[in-house]
């Protein structure tokens, strides 16, 4: 009776309590690692290929500690970068709201799962050998509950807790605090066209997913971190499989290259590339110049009458003077833009500089002869609008190549 009581309450190992936290968290480190590495970077984006045995292994242990089925995964993942925060993105928190997708994510995922133009169109290419179709894709509830039991065997009743655990992991951390805080709190390093975040620097809790904003502005890069502070732990797996090879990295971010030249220079296609190339770096440094330009002339009215209309006026619509694109403000919120700009001249030319720059890179239509033409007049522009930031910007800008 002893030893069945004993059984129970600690399972095969017999560990203490502290030991079977360490345990689960290696545990759920592995899937976390499983996802962003396997499911996210190689299948969703194929920023890298891995080797047969270790894509089977994270196919595997997914199959055991979430159920979830590649193919699903994958084409969900793809519809949400095809449709990212309009009608059809699978879990947008501005379509659905934070609260829906913070806490009830994995709900929104399952029930996209359910939909086959959606993995029929998003989910090509993913694995459909024998064990797939007969394995992991028709059974995937018989993985977790194998884990169930595995769980209860080493751990006893404390496995109960470490099966759960690994089950809530992925839909909180992934489901949750990525796709819904990932597009409603933290920095941006790029003005992608989007809202995604960065919602901390260090991507080690899940892998490097916390740099959320740098994966959208490129995709496709295997490699998420982008600044000198930032902290890609995923990568740093990637890096470890590539040297064992195990893995092979396909696609990463352009690394930003400026080249000494001055405004006596002329610009060439290089640079046309190389501004097209890093334009989300590029339209992020230009909102930080309107945000400053709108800092400084806040304190430049401010000692005269903090109740001047022009102040108040500039107060209430600044944070809206950097949204590239006008047509998503309510009717309210353009009319307090347009009496700002009305009555700041620098302001409505620095926004309406921030308009043409970008026509540079969103012109489907345009030879790159004409394109040319169009970022050498900007410039020229910049340099004779008597705007100093705008002016140490085109200058900047003249340096940017492929």
């Amino acid at each position: 009776m002893d030893s069945i009581l004993a059984f129970l309450s600690g399972g095969l190992l017999q560990l203490a309590w502290w030991k079977v936290v360490i345990i689960t968290l290696v545990l759920t480190h592995i899937t976390i690692i499983s996802v962003t590495v396997f499911l996210h970077r190689s299948q969703a984006h194929r920023g890298l290929d891995l080797h047969p045995a270790v894509m089977h292994f994270f196919r595997f242990w997914l199959w055991m500690t979430t159920g979830m089925v590649t193919k699903e995964w994958v084409a969900i993942h793809r519809k949400h970068h095809a449709k990212v925060e309009r009608e059809g993105d699978p879990h947008s928190p501005m379509v659905f709201g934070l609260s829906k997708v913070f806490f009830r994510g994995a709900e929104l995922y399952r029930e996209e799962a359910t939909n086959p133009e959606t993995l029929k169109r998003f989910g090509h290419g993913t694995p459909d050998d024998w064990i797939e179709r007969k394995l992991y894709s028709r059974h995937s509830l018989l993985g977790i509950m194998i884990m169930l039991g595995i769980d209860l065997a080493l751990f006893g009743v404390l496995g109960l807790a470490v099966w759960a655990v690994q089950m809530a992991w992925i839909p909180f951390w992934a489901a949750g605090v990525v796709n819904g805080l990932g597009h409603f709190w933290g920095y941006r390093n790029y003005a992608s066209p989007d809202t995604s975040t960065n919602v901390a620097p260090w991507g080690i809790i899940i892998g490097g997913e916390e740099l959320h904003n740098n994966h959208h502005a490129y995709g496709t890069s295997a490699k998420f971190s982008a600044k000198w502070y930032e902290f890609d732990l995923g990568w740093g797996y990637i890096r470890a499989l590539e040297l064992l090879g195990l893995a092979k990295v396909k696609k990463r971010a352009p690394k930003l290259k400026l080249e000494p030249v001055t405004d006596a220079d002329p610009i060439s296609l290089n640079t046309l590339n190389g501004v097209i190339t890093h334009r989300y770096e590029i339209l992020a440094r230009y909102t930080r110049l309107i945000k400053k330009a709108v800092s400084e002339e806040l304190e430049r009215l401010k000692p005269a009458d903090q109740m001047n209309n022009a102040f108040v006026s500039l107060k209430q619509a600044g944070k809206w003077l950097t949204q590239p694109d006008a047509s998503e403000l309510a009717p309210e919120q353009r009319v307090a833009v347009d009496t700002v700009l009305a009555q700041n001249k620098s302001l409505s030319t620095l926004v309406q500089m921030r308009q043409e720059l970008e026509r540079v890179w969103e012109s489907s239509s345009a030879t790159s002869e004409q394109l040319l033409h169009d970022l050498q007049a900007w410039c020229q522009r910049a340099q004779q609008s008597g705007i100093e930031s705008l002016q140490e910007f085109a200058s900047r800008l003249r340096r940017y190549a492929a």
